[in-house]
């Protein structure tokens, strides 16, 4: 089992490609449609290594042993997602089709979010707050966006789930039902700094 182990993290991401190819040549070319049925769910070492050495530099040391990064093709029209809680970060295979860079600057969004959860400990913060803007900065991507604008297929799905703010009385349709209190984002940063404040608490009204 550790001779098994040693050969896949051995494995090379170009040596992948080959085998999807066909070919022994690890140069040779691949779809991005090949490529995305290897990375269906596959852990990317080298992604795994530069993140950890992105955190380290910004003191987070800790979590950088226990950092995970995967390519997960269940996710659709998200470019990546980063679970604190689990240490993983895990990026759309579509992005191959979109180069070097995005990749890159899609990893240092995450691990924004990563370094912000860690930087403020047990303190709740919003996921694009002030926080995670900070660590954008810290991370080399000071001008980045909450959202991608990457052309990757929207899936529209019926949103059967209604909330509202008791204060504004803004309405939220959901796809599915909220797992923990969630608040009215423009309330909370009119009212209470940004922070959560459970006076704008979202109420669910109806269930389609």
């Amino acid at each position: 089992m550790r001779l098994l182990r040693q050969l896949e993290l051995g494995f090379r991401d170009t040596d992948i490609l080959s085998v999807v190819a066909g070919v022994g040549d690890p140069g040779a070319a691949v779809s991005p449609e090949s490529f995305r049925a290897v990375y269906s769910k596959h852990q990317d070492v080298d992604l795994e290594e530069k993140a950890r050495e992105l955190l380290r530099t910004n003191g987070a040391c800790r979590i950088a042993m226990e950092i995970r990064v995967e390519w997960n093709a269940r996710l659709k029209t998200c470019a990546g997602r980063a679970d604190y809680s689990c240490k993983l970060i895990s990026l759309n295979p579509r992005l191959c089709d979109h180069g070097a860079t995005e990749i890159d600057r899609t990893l240092r969004h995450e691990i924004a979010h990563l370094l912000a959860h860690f930087r403020a400990g047990h303190r709740r913060i919003l996921p694009h707050g002030i926080e995670w803007q900070q660590a954008c900065r810290d991370l080399g991507v000071a001008d980045e966006e909450r959202c991608h604008n990457l052309p990757f297929p929207v899936c529209e799905r019926v949103r059967r789930y209604l909330y509202k703010c008791p204060n504004c009385q803004c309405e939220f349709p959901r796809v599915r039902r909220a797992r923990r209190a969630v608040a009215c984002l423009e309330c909370c940063r009119a009212h209470n700094g940004g922070e959560f404040d459970a006076r704008f608490r979202l109420r669910l009204v109806s269930i389609r």
